[in-house]
């Protein structure tokens, strides 16, 4: 093995020590340390490692690929032998093999078939800090599986900016161990952005710098492999003689990404540009300058639309800070930096975990599969939120994954051992038995990475069967032959390239897969129609995303959502679409590959999802309840028609809605009944218990409880207005309360004349009557009405009805107050009766007692 020193090796002592003793440790190595290649190799003999293996997990593909090859050559073996690795689409593994480094899937799909991993003695978690899904469920996982069954199992977490506390807590408190890196001085240099700038100029304005002021190589860090294309294809011919430019990315095929990391030509130069992919792990040769975009790409997953969505946000400063160390890990070097220092003090401290920014289906489906009812049962650096979590147990349920008690099913089983997402395991469950099985294993690939197909032949619109037709033409099951087929494809490759190749490569292996699951559902699992069945495919991977065309040619998804093309296009005058790619930015989605959806296949596949549902509407254009059948799946209506013999209680509820909506404006309300409703309200303020509530905002909330009874068949206003409101009320009061009501809030007054004068009991002096001055003589006292508590406010008038006196206190108007008002009203109206003592005088209603007039 290579004798040469690291500054791993002066902390390895302390480690073996601490996983010894504590079985558990967590190792902070700078970069440069050598902790992912040399760790591994010297904890290997140790004595609790006899007769077992070690599992060592890296993020990243490439990552796993290059440290394994790496320590194979350090024994002077090759890979495979005492070093192996296994990615998802290749396995180096041998009966000898002790080390396996596997990639984040990879290690959940050991857990989930052999959880006390027996022959396991060390599982290495490396990179911890980029906090991944499946590095948190594998730890997840790793820490119950020691607790319940692995007593010996031991655990190592290995990271160059992971904050260690949180995690030796979790580990139950277990050591840190601290290397030094060897890191070489880095320059800093804040190059900024002007706005308006492009990012491929910018980049080329700094590259063009930097390859003037400095030596050796360049890694440009950028979000994504769309910027990375627009970066190359500016660069071309714009760089010096002996620069070569080489992407890195992990869609790439394998020989690529070597290129990438290896050294540059004798006597030449490099220019690496790369996702996050090279932040950790990797040493690009040769590399003494970065050029830093500042920007990273994420999923982000929405639990108010149930959608991901790639977004491109500034990167944090642990990542800053990694992206500047690449610069110096073989030698002196510089960092430009496409911000400025004022940006750069308010970058985020920390990258946030994935497990609160993506879709946790993928997580629900594993817990269920490892007996979890809840996250609640295992212990995690953060805990999976509520509202993603809830959802994709919703969407688990609609794919059939889990039971109505959220337990796994064996279709939730064998989606969970083909290792894909749940909606693409789904999918292709559900495709084998139709004899589309191959076809749906193209589909999820092409899925997974759809920009590996791009170009004329894959369709400049938003249709997935141009490109899926590149993929099968390619593999020999086209089925029927289209235009797309035989093209070319992303700028000019053939079908035979590498990048159709890989997607090939993927699909055959979850063709292995699925055969492995369902055996026996089809004899030949041939292509089938696959062009025309297309949409059903993508619809069982994306059941929520089943859409209905709209009268202005946007769509309506089964979740609720709205979705549209961004420009007219063949597929826009489809009735129904699947849509596989939606863009979920802002109130609308962007449709951005889809196929169309017949409707009959709602049915036949649906079936048990359509929701028939009776409704009855009050419609007040027609003055009338409107009954319907209306037969739906999630938010798409599928048929509205006239129900001709509706439930009788659908309209009662239908006629208690419209009369809580529009109160009294709908019903029958006269003077009478009005008048009563105000007696009832004038006792009700003196013993609420005993007066019920006659409201008109009451009446609306109670309206089941009053109004039911007297509706039986109706259906229209005109019915309605039958109703007599008042006999309702009183019907609502009793016998005995009515005759109470009469008593202490009668309609009418007595006066002396013998008149029966209306008692008003709306308004503010309300109760009230307004009678003549002359029909109350002899009354000494108001009328009270209430139990004796309320007087009546008398309004006193002339013979003309005119007002001359409103009062409470008729004693108090006839001792101070009415002789000024009959001297005006003497003057006015002579001929009538005037008297000086009004207690004395006989009331009358006409102009003198006794007087025919």
């Amino acid at each position: 093995m290579n004798t040469l020193l690291m500054p791993i090796d002066e902390v390895i002592p302390s480690l073996r020590e601490q996983l010894n003793s504590a079985g558990a440790a967590v190792l902070i190595a700078e970069p440069g340390a050598g902790k992912t290649t040399r760790t591994p190799l010297e904890l290997l003999n140790e004595p609790w490692m006899e007769g077992q293996q070690m599992i060592l997990l890296e993020p990243r593909r490439l990552a796993a690929r290059s440290a394994a090859l790496y320590m194979a050559g350090q024994l002077g073996e090759r890979v495979g032998e005492t070093v192996g690795y296994r990615i998802r689409t290749e396995s180096k593994v041998s009966s000898r093999t002790r080390i396996t480094v596997v990639t984040e899937g990879i290690l959940t799909r050991m857990l989930q078939n052999d959880p006390a991993l027996i022959g396991t003695g060390l599982l290495i978690f490396d990179e911890f800090h980029e906090r991944s899904l499946h590095a948190d469920l594998g730890l997840a996982l790793a820490l119950q599986s020691r607790q319940l069954l692995r007593e010996d199992l031991r655990i190592l977490v290995m990271s160059a900016t992971l904050d260690a506390s949180p995690v030796a807590e979790l580990l139950g408190n277990a050591p840190v161990v601290q290397s030094r890196g060897r890191m070489y001085p880095v320059e800093t240099v804040f190059a900024g952005r002007p706005q308006g700038e492009t990012l491929e100029a910018a980049v080329a304005r700094t590259l063009h710098r930097a390859l003037a002021e400095h030596e050796g190589s360049v890694l440009v860090f950028l979000p994504g492999a769309r910027e990375i294309r627009r970066v190359e294809s500016a660069l071309a011919g714009q760089v010096p003689a002996g620069v070569t430019v080489a992407p890195l990315y992990g869609a790439l095929p394998q020989e690529q990404q070597q290129r990438a990391i290896g050294a540059a030509p004798d006597g030449g130069r490099k220019v690496v540009l790369a996702t996050s992919i090279a932040e950790t792990s990797l040493t690009v040769s040769g590399v003494t300058v970065v050029i830093d975009s500042g920007l990273r790409r994420t999923a982000l997953f929405s639990p108010r639309t149930g959608m991901s969505r790639l977004v491109t946000v500034r990167a944090a400063r642990d990542a800053a800070d990694q992206r500047r160390g690449r610069a110096g890990r073989t030698a002196p070097g510089t960092c430009y930096r496409l911000w400025t220092e004022a940006e750069d003090r308010a970058l985020a401290p920390s990258t946030p975990p994935e497990m609160l920014e993506a879709d946790l289906t993928p997580l629900a489906l594993e817990l269920a599969a490892w007996g979890a009812e809840s996250p609640a049962e295992l212990a995690w650096l953060d805990a999976p939120p509520a509202a993603p979590y809830g959802q994709a147990v919703q969407l688990l349920r609609q794919l059939g994954a889990l039971d109505a008690a959220g337990r796994i099913t064996g279709h939730g089983r064998r989606m969970a051992a083909l290792g894909l997402h749940p909606r693409l395991a789904h999918m292709l469950l559900r495709a084998r038995p139709l004899g589309l099985g191959r076809a749906a294993c193209r589909m999820a690939a092409l899925l997974e990475e759809p920009g590996l197909i791009k170009g004329p032949a894959a369709g400049s619109d938003g249709d997935l069967r141009s490109r899926l037709a590149i993929l099968m033409a390619a593999g020999g099951d086209s089925g029927i032959i289209h235009h797309a087929a035989h093209a070319t494809h992303n700028d000019g490759h053939t079908a035979g390239s590498a990048d159709i190749q890989r997607l090939l490569t993927v699909s055959r292996q979850w063709e292995n897969r699925l055969e492995a699951q369902l055996p026996d559902s089809v004899v030949t699992d041939a292509a089938g129609d696959w062009w025309n069945m297309c949409g059903l495919l993508i619809s069982f991977a994306y059941p929520d995303r089943i859409a209905r065309r709209r009268g202005d040619g946007r769509y309506l998804l089964r979740s609720g959502r709205g979705a549209a093309f961004a420009r007219q296009q063949p597929l826009s005058a489809e009735d129904f679409l699947a849509i596989a790619e939606v863009d979920d930015e802002g109130p609308e989605g962007r449709i951005l590959l889809a196929a169309p959806m017949q409707e009959s296949w709602l049915t036949e596949y649906y079936g048990d999802e359509l929701k028939e549902e009776k409704t009855a509407e009050w419609n007040e254009e027609i003055g009338a309840v409107r009954a319907r059948i209306i037969l739906s799946l999630g938010a798409i209506v599928l048929k509205d028609q006239p129900d001709p013999k509706p439930s009788p209680e659908l309209v009662l509820q239908a006629l208690l809605r419209i009369v809580a909506e529009q109160g009294p404006t709908i019903l029958p309300w006269n003077a009478k009944s009005r008048q009563l409703q105000a007696r009832i309200l004038f006792l009700r303020q003196m013993n609420e218990e005993r007066w019920p509530d006659v409201s008109d905002e009451a009446l609306s909330k109670e309206a089941a409880e009053w109004f039911a009874p007297y509706v039986a068949g109706f259906r229209k206003k005109s019915d309605l207005q039958t109703l007599s409101l008042h006999q309702i009320l009183e019907n609502r009061l009793g016998w005995q309360l009515v005759q109470e009501l009469n008593e202490e809030a009668p309609t009418h007054l007595l006066v002396p004349s013998g008149s029966k004068i209306p008692v008003q009991y709306d308004g503010p002096q309300a109760p009230y009557a307004s009678v003549r001055l002359q029909e109350v003589f002899g009354m000494m006292e108001t009328p009270r009405i209430g139990y004796g508590r309320i007087p009546i406010t008398l309004h006193l008038l002339s013979p003309a009805s005119r007002p001359v006196q409103v009062t409470a206190d008729l004693t108090s108007f006839w001792n101070n107050t009415y002789f000024d008002v009959k001297k005006d009203l003497k003057g006015r109206y002579p001929k009538h009766y005037w008297p000086d003592d009004p207690l004395e005088a006989t009331a009358t209603r006409r102009v003198r007692p006794g007087n025919g007039k």
